[in-house]
């Protein structure tokens, strides 16, 4: 690098590069990553640079020209990394320069693909604390970064996201893992081939190995002995819980609780333990229930779970019952955030003996192994006779399997799919509910994505809609509307307004908007006793109606109603609307209403 530096083109742009650096760290207004350089920030490099590229076409004079480019930037970016720590203030101009690579890459004035580059380099840098801030510079800038010239990013995305992952810990560092598969979500179109697993491969290495001895050690900790807080309800989901809740669940005197079971003996986790771990088998490589035997055992032993999964869920609930009856009167605190379940992430269960029966009586464990289970269920109903003949003419045929499941194990699929789905409705209040139907939404969204990868993942980016095709839509849809407009039906309303050009408010009727004076609707009640005077018993009648009526919006209507109504009694006094300053009636003579009236 030192001889290509020694170039006359590369001082041109080296001096460039360290005049209008240094000037935008003037003009950006903040240390750190926000706000980022706009174009108009870097308009006058921009010129300059493409100054220097001369009038050749980028074909002709990109070898070069982008290899003295890509030459300063690493200058200033190893430069910038010698001297700068990325928790100091001063690393903006990191930030900056990357900022003015991206630029340069959209006028195609260097690599497509250097920011990235760039930024590769950053993460293998850094430790894990300084890779969450780089990251932030990605998220914030993500649209702007692969808005142009993905084709030749996205390989460069995808590598450096990978390695990254591979640094981190999927335990500790769940949220970050998180936060790099949604930039690359939101990076890579959604029909993107890059992570579909197009010939159906299972994870084989994910082995669970567990303990021969199905009994557990005496020194094991027992599930109730784990120090409760007295000052919270423990739900069982291991979350504090409200105390109303907690009493939605308790029945009342007399009557049994709709979940409990006739067997009301503790489950046996030791014959469980073999049989429970010896799942994962099938649910890591599913084709092995193909086999008669293997699916035979498995239905065993998912049966068996299931039961023992019940007796856990009545067995706590009993005490959770016993000790909202033992804390009754006492006043309860909800304590902490309320996120503990939320944030209670396991990628991978410990199989220990000793550690089963707490992680039985872990709701999240349960529900964690039991929608795996609806998983499996789910590719299996996959295999049925009528599945498969929907799947027919797929090309993809890696993922089509010569196996079709009998109606019998279907129907025991199905039995199971209910049962399993009852089981993760049960909670407090609507929280199973919830749960479940966010896990139905899912697994039912899948069987979309399982039909796209078996018809070979086609594109479903739709096209744009060409010139020619637009303009002659238009001219068509001009010929349609030309035509003189069909007659009004007989009876329909005129129309002739809409074609108009009036305001919205001009077509509200103000009468109807308006709220009437008392004085209107003096003259109103005044027309209804002549009507009533001079009427037939129904017209009378109709009359004294109307003029209740108008009195009581008349009353309704005024400030002064109160008042009113203490001067207008039973229709008489009416002239009292016309009054337009009401006084209040003498303090007297409401107390000595007040009085008559008690």
């Amino acid at each position: 690098m030192s001889a290509v530096g020694n170039l006359a083109s590369i001082q041109g742009y080296r001096d460039l590069f360290n005049h209008h650096l240094a000037k935008l760290d003037i003009v950006k207004q903040g240390l750190g990553i926000e706000p980022p350089l706009t174009e108009v920030d870097c308009a006058e490099l921009v010129t300059q640079v493409e100054a220097k590229a001369g009038n050749k076409s980028p074909e002709q004079n990109s070898k070069a020209h982008y290899a003295a480019v890509e030459t300063v930037s690493r200058e200033n970016f190893y430069s910038l990394l010698q001297t700068e720590s990325i928790d100091l203030p001063s690393f903006t101009r990191v930030w900056n320069l990357l900022d003015v690579v991206a630029i340069l890459s959209d006028h195609e004035l260097c690599e497509p693909g250097l920011i990235f580059w760039l930024v590769e380099e950053l993460l293998d840098s850094q430790i894990i604390d300084g890779c969450r801030r780089v990251f932030d510079y990605l998220e914030s800038r993500r649209e702007r970064i692969t808005a142009k010239h993905f084709a030749q990013k996205h390989l460069i995305i995808l590598r450096s996201c990978n390695e990254l992952l591979r640094r981190l810990s999927r335990a500790e560092d769940t949220v970050f893992c998180g936060r790099v598969f949604i930039f690359l979500f939101q990076s890579f179109p959604l029909g993107d081939k890059s992570s579909v697993n197009l010939r159906g491969e299972f994870h084989l290495e994910n082995v669970t190995v567990y303990d021969k001895d199905n009994k557990k050690s005496a020194d094991a900790i027992e599930p109730m002995d784990i120090e409760v807080n007295p000052d919270r309800t423990v739900s069982e989901a291991g979350t504090p819980a409200a105390a109303s809740t907690a009493k939605e669940e308790t029945p009342g005197p007399g009557k049994e609780h709709p979940k409990s079971t006739k067997d009301d003996s503790p489950p046996d986790l030791d014959s469980l333990y073999p049989i429970f771990w010896a799942m994962q088998a099938n649910f890591s490589h599913p084709i092995r229930l193909f086999q008669s035997e293997n699916l035979t055992s498995f239905k065993e032993s998912l049966s068996a779970t299931l039961d023992c999964f019940q007796k856990v869920h009545s067995n706590i609930l009993a005490s959770t019952n016993r000790l909202d009856e033992s804390k009754r009167g006492m006043k309860r605190k909800r304590s902490g955030s309320g996120l503990e379940f939320s944030n209670s992430v396991n990628t991978k269960y410990l199989t220990n003996r000793d550690l089963f029966d707490l992680e039985v009586h872990d709701i999240a464990f349960r529900r964690h192994i039991l929608v795996q289970a609806l998983i499996i269920l789910d590719f299996l109903l996959s295999l049925t006779a009528s599945a498969k003949l929907k799947l027919s003419d797929s090309m993809n045929k890696a993922v089509l399997y010569p196996f079709t499941l009998s109606e019998e194990d279907a129907a025991w699929a199905l039995s199971t799919k209910a049962s399993i789905a009852s089981y993760l409705q049960q909670g407090n209040g609507n929280e199973g509910k919830f749960y479940y139907r966010m896990v139905d939404t899912v697994l039912s969204r899948d069987k979309n994505w399982v039909r796209w990868k078996a018809d070979s993942c086609p594109s479903i980016d739709r096209p744009p809609v060409k010139v020619e095709e637009y303009l002659d839509a238009q001219q068509r849809l001009k010929k349609l509307c030309s035509k003189p407009a069909l007659p009004p039906p007989p009876g329909a309303a005129e129309l002739d307004f809409l074609s108009k050009n009036m305001m919205l408010d001009s077509l509200k009727d103000q009468v109807k908007l308006s709220i009437p004076t008392p004085e209107a609707f003096y003259k109103g009640i005044k027309n209804d006793e002549l009507d009533a005077e001079m009427g037939t018993p129904e017209e009378i009648k109709a009359a004294i109606d109307a003029k209740q009526s108008k009195l009581w919006r008349a009353l309704r209507a005024s400030k002064n109603r109160f008042n009113l109504c203490e001067r207008i009694d039973n229709g008489k006094n009416l002239e009292a609307l016309l009054q337009e300053n009401m006084t209040p009636a003498p303090a007297t003579e409401s107390a000595e209403l007040i009085t008559e009236t008690d």
